[in-house]
């Protein structure tokens, strides 16, 4: 029963706000979970506050660990495109109560988070990737 009321409250925001794939609000509801998880706190008597930075950091992880070096791709597909994406999709899921926030929080919190390319792309470059010289020319 818990998972219909998701879906139908999922319907209700992706009717609302067009900008994100609702697979968007799956993935971050499981990214949320994996952040808890990996702090110790994914039992309902232990649940602790998330801050948005430990929430970014914990998106980046589970996004690199469920799409490799597709995630920017993956990413973008669902209009995701930068950490205030992440925000705006926690908070479009705070308003319908589907996740919980203190006074503190804010949409703030996830401004100026971390570049994409850092993130998710820089993980997959060759090692030691370094820029080729141009070629010289050659006389015939």
């Amino acid at each position: 029963m818990k998972s219909l009321k998701f879906e139908e409250i999922l319907e209700t925001i992706s009717g609302k706000d067009q900008r994100y794939h609702r697979d968007a609000y799956i993935f971050m509801r499981e990214a949320l979970e994996y952040t808890q998880s990996s702090m110790g706190t994914s039992k309902r008597e232990n649940v602790r506050h998330i801050s948005g930075g430990e929430l970014l950091e914990g998106i980046r992880r589970f996004a690199l660990d469920q799409f490799g070096p597709m995630v920017t791709t993956v990413l973008t597909e669902w209009g995701i495109q930068s950490c205030e994406d992440f925000g705006e999709l926690v908070f479009n899921m705070v308003e319908h109560n589907l996740l919980a926030k203190t006074e503190r929080d804010s949409r703030d919190d996830f401004k100026g988070g971390y570049s994409f390319f850092d993130a998710f792309r820089k993980p997959y470059l060759p090692t030691g990737h370094q820029q080729y010289p141009e070629p010289k020319s050659v006389r015939v």
